[in-house]
């Protein structure tokens, strides 16, 4: 075992219960895995490649199972701690981050909505002991990136199941080791009568339909698949996917993503700092004349971490509050919408800030100052759940605010 995982394992965290791994601990463990992700990052992203060597060492840490409970052999982390994590491997390799990410995602909704059910309960434990991979298939072709409607419907066959899914992005799937889908709860129920199917790897199978050649995430290897699942009905979450999608996925997508773009950003903005540094002592007695652009992209990170504390801050208290009224959803549903469209877009514009602070040492591969890989990777955020969706969305959830 390595220091940092012995660090690891040593020290509590008492916000999370006794045994729970403190969050330094685990900042400490998801900083080996980030310095590895940082050395493979460009050769992910050149060959589209999953980073294997990153999360080898995540395993290695036992960083998968970080917010599965101490009693089911988890560490026991908050959602801050996780986001946290996603923002350190964010400024090392962005597919490593957002793989990260949406892994924990799945682990949040099984957490939250499993309750009860033993199936789900030894799935959790899996994750923390075997260090499962989750991947989520919510796509599908004719419907693109709607979550909240599915084509493909649960076939029940006595206490069995069967689906097929045309799914045009799968991120990761050949490399999971089960998958979550979403499809409608039979074969008549409506579009958005939604259930949350989770299927291991030996329940499935899947054909490529095709490859994942694209601008930026080139790791996430997000190529579609026609996924055919079977399995026990036990494996089917009792709660309807619209209430595990409104209090769960979404909110905790949105605050991962958010973070892991915060994380990018970051990276960028650093690379940015030392070259104007450099270019200062070079001419003393003047400053360079990118200084404006650095004091816009240093205030752009701290707005982006101010608005992502905040959304944390709210998610604790929906959880410390069982009831919540039908406004006080709405705000928190607008607010969770608002972060994910203001970060996915200022964590562009500070990259574009600190490309041009850096020029052509920015421009260029291959130099200490080089932004492209983060700009092609960022320009997904907008687009991971059209940004005009969400706004419209949140527009019509502002109609019905009577706060």
């Amino acid at each position: 075992m390595s220091p940092a995982a012995r660090v690891t394992l040593a020290h509590a965290n008492p916000d999370a219960g006794a045994g729970a791994v403190s969050a330094e601990a685990l900042t400490i463990a998801a900083q080996a895995a980030a310095e590895v992700a940082r050395h493979h990052a460009d050769a992910v992203d050149h060959d589209a490649r999953f980073p294997h060597e990153a999360f080898d060492v995540l395993r290695q840490h036992r960083l998968l199972g970080a917010m599965v409970p101490v009693a089911m052999g988890g560490a026991g982390a908050s959602l801050a701690t996780v986001a946290d994590i996603c923002k350190v491997l964010g400024e090392a390799c962005a597919s490593t981050g957002m793989i990260y990410a949406m892994h924990q995602i799945q682990v949040a909704c099984l957490l939250e909505h499993g309750a009860g059910s033993a199936w789900h309960a030894s799935l959790l434990a899996r994750v923390a002991t075997d260090q499962l991979l989750l991947a989520s298939a919510t796509s599908e072709e004719a419907i693109g990136g709607a979550l909240r409607s599915s084509g493909c419907a649960v076939n029940a066959e006595g206490e069995r199941f069967h689906l097929l899914k045309m799914a045009p992005t799968i991120s990761y799937g050949a490399h999971a080791d089960g998958i979550l889908i979403t499809a409608r709860r039979h074969a008549d129920a409506s579009p958005s009568d939604q259930v949350l199917v989770c299927a291991l790897k030996g329940d499935y199978t899947l054909q490529s339909l095709n490859a994942w050649d694209t601008l930026g995430m080139r790791g996430t290897c997000s190529n579609g698949f026609r996924l055919e699942a079977t399995g026990d009905m036990a494996q089917i979450l009792a709660v309807p996917f619209g209430e595990i999608a409104d209090s769960t996925m979404t909110p905790v997508s949105h605050i991962l993503w958010s973070a892991l773009w915060l994380g990018i950003a970051s990276d960028a903005v650093a690379r940015a700092k030392v070259f104007f540094q450099s270019q200062a002592r070079a001419r003393p007695g003047s400053l360079p004349p990118s200084a404006p652009r650095v004091a816009e992209a240093v205030s752009m990170l701290q707005m982006m971490e101010g608005r992502l504390d905040l959304a944390l801050a709210h998610q604790r208290q929906r959880h410390q509050h069982a009831e919540m009224s039908v406004s006080a959803a709405f705000a928190l549903a607008a607010e969770m919408n608002g972060l994910k469209t203001a970060l996915s877009t200022m964590a562009l514009e500070a990259v574009q800030q600190a490309m041009l602070v850096c020029g052509m040492a920015g421009y260029k591969h291959g130099t200490p100052f080089s932004l492209g890989r983060h700009l092609r990777d960022l320009w997904s955020a907008p687009l991971m759940i059209n940004n005009d969706r969400i706004q419209t969305n949140t527009a019509n959830l502002l109609l019905a605010d009577r706060s």
